[in-house]
């Protein structure tokens, strides 16, 4: 039987759940009220919408601006390349130790110049905000939002520091020879200790006593539309250092800029910028964050400090997506669903649900199965009882009622996920002890004879045969079970939610009151 039976089947126990109380909303089951959507639904979309006016403008400039700027950015990258040469001239790939004396001085000089003229030559204005930190008082930078790759205006304004970098962009043509020149800390995909060595390295870095430069990380680690900042990974935090927060701003009218994953390519926004009279952009360097002793010893509350200094500057929200939602994003597309019905926050979602990258995407799948007929890629209540095969009823309108959080009609993938996983998998609190006596007392009397325990038992196992005889022996006292005898002895025995039979035990069928026993024999 699929997770969505059974905790359909499950739901079906919850108070307040069967026929006669149709207008009620079933009570949240504990920690579901923690799990409120997110202040911004998609923050991987870009839909800039341009006039047939406008449109008539980027032609027409572009005609002039277009064939300039390309050949004045092909001109500044032939004369950074000298000295990115010298920079870099008998240094490994991977630097083991930073560039000094008359190398550094002339080629980061020349090189910063040099940068400034080619944002220029593209058209960017920059106005600078605040004091940029030294070596000693900020080993590091933190930059956010990310939302193009034009963000490298931030590590040309900030003094050219080292930046995290895929390996791969290390062997790029002449790009490659660029980067190399800021001595980037790379990383490799192949690698299986790339991880831990990257963190080593920033490490090292950062607490070289300013031997090394600056490191700039955009800590998102993806680009977002810039409406909110999204989870900040902790790599850069675990050194427990003082960081200095970088804002990014782009304050135009058009937006030509922003690169999401659902938007324009690559290439169209290049072009779309370069045909532009100017772009604005705005580099803030806020006060340096400094982590006291327990956020040198925890990075991701450091991270999460140094996030909310910098949403709280920008005026926008924090949200719990990551990286891992879009790649649930590309999956959903792949399964003929909008893109966007593949995010979850996936922070959230894995820490308090405890469910790993692999386990969300295989719900996705199910989750398709259901809802690729319906419109949007999300499932009504016609389409819950279809997968089901059940008729629409009041009971069934009640079941669905605790997957639609939002109570908008409709389930998304991120109710779907947390339906299952909170109701198949519950906490041992009080509240889903009474629910689990509720269930076995069938002819609610107060009491649990041997005959109801070993009914549910069977039901909901699948086990017809099986003998419970010695296990409601050692929870009554006498004849029947009372309420303080099932409670005390579940608080008792917390083995019998997990692992006892198979995979799962039987008080988390059962006990913990989220029975995953056939939805028809419910209804």
């Amino acid at each position: 039987m699929s997770r969505c039976a059974q905790a359909a089947a499950v739901a079906a126990t919850v108070p307040a759940a069967g026929v006669g109380n149709v207008g009620l909303r079933p009570p949240m089951v504990p920690r579901q009220a923690s799990f409120f959507p997110p202040p911004v639904p998609n923050p991987f979309v870009q839909q800039t919408q341009i006039g047939s006016a406008r449109r008539v403008q980027i032609f027409l400039l572009g005609i002039i601006l277009l064939p300039i700027r390309v050949l004045l950015i092909a001109l500044i990258l032939l004369l950074a390349w000298p000295f990115a040469a010298i920079s870099t001239v008998c240094c490994p790939e991977k630097p083991t130790h930073p560039v000094t004396g008359w190398r550094r001085k002339i080629t980061q000089t020349a090189l910063k110049f040099l940068g400034r003229a080619m944002f220029f030559s593209m058209g960017f204005i920059v106005s600078v905000k605040g004091k940029i930190a030294s070596p000693l008082e900020a080993p590091v930078f933190v930059a956010a939002p990310h939302s193009t790759f034009f963000d490298g205006i931030a590590c040309v304004v900030a003094g050219l520091p080292s930046m995290v970098s895929r390996n791969e962009n290390a062997q790029v043509p002449l790009i490659g020879r660029m980067l190399r020149a800021v001595q980037p800390v790379l990383v490799s995909r192949v690698d299986p200790d790339s991880r831990k060595n990257t963190i080593n390295e920033i490490i090292k870095r950062t607490t070289s006593g300013g031997e090394w430069p600056q490191i700039l990380v955009f800590p998102e680690g993806t680009c977002t539309n810039r409406s909110c900042l999204i989870t900040f990974k902790p790599g850069a935090f675990i050194p427990g250092v003082p960081v200095q927060p970088v804002l990014l701003r782009y304050p135009n009218k058009l937006d030509t800029v922003t690169w999401t994953w659902q938007g324009y390519t690559f290439f169209q926004l290049c072009m779309l910028t370069f045909c532009q009279l100017f772009t604005k952009v705005e580099v803030e360097f806020m006060p340096v964050q400094v982590p006291n002793d327990e956020e040198k010893n925890d990075p991701v509350l450091f991270a999460n400090k140094v996030r909310n200094v910098m949403a709280e500057a920008l005026g926008i929200p924090v949200t719990d997506h990551t990286y891992e939602d879009c790649r649930l994003m590309i999956s959903a597309g792949q399964l003929t669903l909008p893109m966007e019905a593949g995010l979850v926050e996936f922070t959230k979602i894995s820490r308090k649900l405890k469910l790993d990258w692999d386990g969300v995407r295989k719900q996705l799948d199910e989750y398709a199965s259901i809802a690729s007929s319906s419109k949007g890629g999300r499932i009504g209540i016609d389409e819950f009882a279809k997968y089901l095969k059940l008729p629409v009823s009041d009971v069934l309108r009640q079941l669905f009622a605790l997957f639609d959080r939002n109570h908008d009609g409709s389930i998304d993938f991120r109710e779907y996920v947390i339906g299952l996983a909170v109701l198949c998998n519950p906490a041992n609190t009080e509240e889903i002890i009474q629910v689990a006596f509720k269930l076995f007392d069938v002819d609610e009397d107060g009491y649990i004879t041997e005959e109801e325990f070993s009914t549910i038992l069977q039901a909901s196992l699948g086990v017809p045969d099986l003998d419970v005889s010695g296990l409601f022996k050692e929870i009554a006292q006498g004849d029947s079970i009372s309420y303080e005898e099932f409670k005390s002895f579940a608080l008792r025995h917390p083995e019998y939610a997990k692992d006892t039979v198979g995979d799962t035990g039987y008080f988390t069928k059962a006990l913990s009151g989220m029975t995953c026993f056939p939805l028809k024999n419910q209804i």
